[in-house]
């Protein structure tokens, strides 16, 4: 029988929840006409019922109490928007165990538990929808599932933290410190006062643990990901990839090779000519190729309260259609199977490096013997400045399995001439 009425229950009212009642409200006439059913919230669960909120919402809606909303048999969907992993987990749990479909931004939750969430959904004849776990307003996960599912994934690569790519943005285009950038990000509420997740690579890391699974069709694990953050970015170093005619972004990236998956976060310089080096600020952007579309790029804002909760709503919209029409609950990441990993030590990549040594006549010949013995050839190799004695070089090596590069640097580093290892990062060569 059709439902005209869709009964929501609402797990947190903080930025995302607050976008999802904006839009419902703001967009009603065409969420309904999408939706083909009313899209009612019945209750949200807050932590503080006398909180100021952004938005306004009847009083009688909100519950601090979850089972208000886990055992309500008139709530059809359960919306997750409370974030962190353990109790998320548990309410999410609970209202598949009660036959509800669910819808999550949770990209941690998902990342680290997704599996076993969608076995569980499975076995109760019901769904998750996870839209906005990734990229904010930008679709991402609908894509991968199904407008590219004739395509062989060939490669992911993409900016999907925009604390990060606001960051460096700003050390490209003002010249700025990282410290200085950082803070800026802070004031404008891009970065949390503890941004380490984002300037260590973990929110990308999360983000891309759950592109590439359903890119590669793979159970990818956590673990399964290098990490590597942009602490100890200078603002000299992005002046001299700009000099070079590259960009530095944190980019998250996933291959296809013949050895198995290679997953990685980490910054890279990227060609100035590479659509991912035009993506500014906050925005992100995810750069995929398939061995039938071809190259193909998505773009816009990956976090905010209409961002998020436009992809929220989206699923909202999907799940009543799903209800109404009976729609077939197949749920494909329930078949993924694990697969071999590539260390990175045998990934090919050119890199970027910067040092000090010591002003005098050889040194540009011992680095490069250093690197001829460890069978790295050079690129560029350049002498920046001098000052008191001490030389500033840069240079950019051909690519070369990683484990090449390792021994060089670790040559490098016993020679009596070199006095720090400022920088070194991996460049994208296309």
């Amino acid at each position: 029988m059709k439902k005209n009425t869709i009964k929501v229950g609402l797990l947190g009212l903080g930025t995302v929840g607050s976008g999802v009642l904006k839009i419902l409200e703001m967009n009603k006439e065409q969420v309904t006409g999408r939706a083909g059913a009313d899209i009612r919230i019945k209750k949200i669960l807050v932590r503080d019922m006398q909180k100021q909120r952004s938005v306004k919402v009847e009083r009688n809606l909100l519950t601090t109490d979850p089972r208000e909303i886990l055992e309500d048999p008139e709530i059809d969907v359960v919306v997750e928007v409370i974030g962190g992993v353990e109790k998320a987990r548990l309410y999410i749990e609970e209202a598949l165990k009660q036959k509800k479909f669910v819808i999550t931004a949770n990209k941690d939750l998902m990342a680290t538990a997704g599996a076993e969430l969608m076995l569980l959904a499975k076995e109760k004849g019901c769904n998750i929808y996870y839209e906005a776990s990734v990229g904010g307003g930008i679709p991402l996960i609908r894509p991968l599932k199904h407008s590219l599912g004739g395509n062989k994934i060939l490669r992911l690569m993409g900016i999907i933290n925009g604390t990060t790519n606001y960051i460096l943005t700003k050390m490209s285009l003002e010249k700025m410190e990282f410290e200085t950038a950082l803070a800026e990000a802070q004031a404008m509420g891009f970065a949390e006062q503890d941004p380490s997740s984002d300037l260590d690579g973990i929110d990308a890391a999360y983000k891309l643990c759950i592109l590439a699974g359903l890119a590669f069709n793979s159970h990818v694990k956590f673990k399964d990901i290098y990490v590597q953050g942009i602490r100890g970015i200078g603002k000299r170093d992005v002046f001299y990839a700009a000099e070079f005619g590259y960009a530095i972004k944190l980019l998250a990236i996933g291959d296809e090779t013949e050895k198995g998956l290679a997953l990685r976060v980490h910054p890279a310089l990227i060609p100035l000519s590479h659509p991912l080096a035009s993506v500014q600020y906050e925005n992100n952007a995810l750069f995929v190729v398939g061995n039938a579309v071809g190259e193909t790029m998505f773009y816009g804002l990956g976090a905010g309260a209409l961002p998020t909760g436009s992809s929220v709503v989206a699923d909202l919209i999907d799940v009543a259609r799903n209800i109404n029409h009976q729609v077939e609950n197949g749920i494909m990441e329930t078949e993924f199977q694990p697969r071999d990993i590539v260390p990175m030590e045998e990934l090919p990549s050119a890199f970027y490096l910067r040092l000090q040594a010591v002003d005098q006549p050889g040194v540009f010949a011992s680095i490069a013997t250093a690197f001829g013995n460890a069978q790295v050839s050079l690129d560029m190799i350049l002498q920046k400045r001098s000052v008191k004695g001490m030389a500033e070089i840069v240079l950019v090596t051909h690519a070369v399995e990683e484990k090449f590069f390792n021994r060089a640097l670790e040559a490098i580093k016993d020679s009596p001439v070199i006095r720090k290892i400022n920088c070194v990062l991996r460049v994208i060569e296309k």
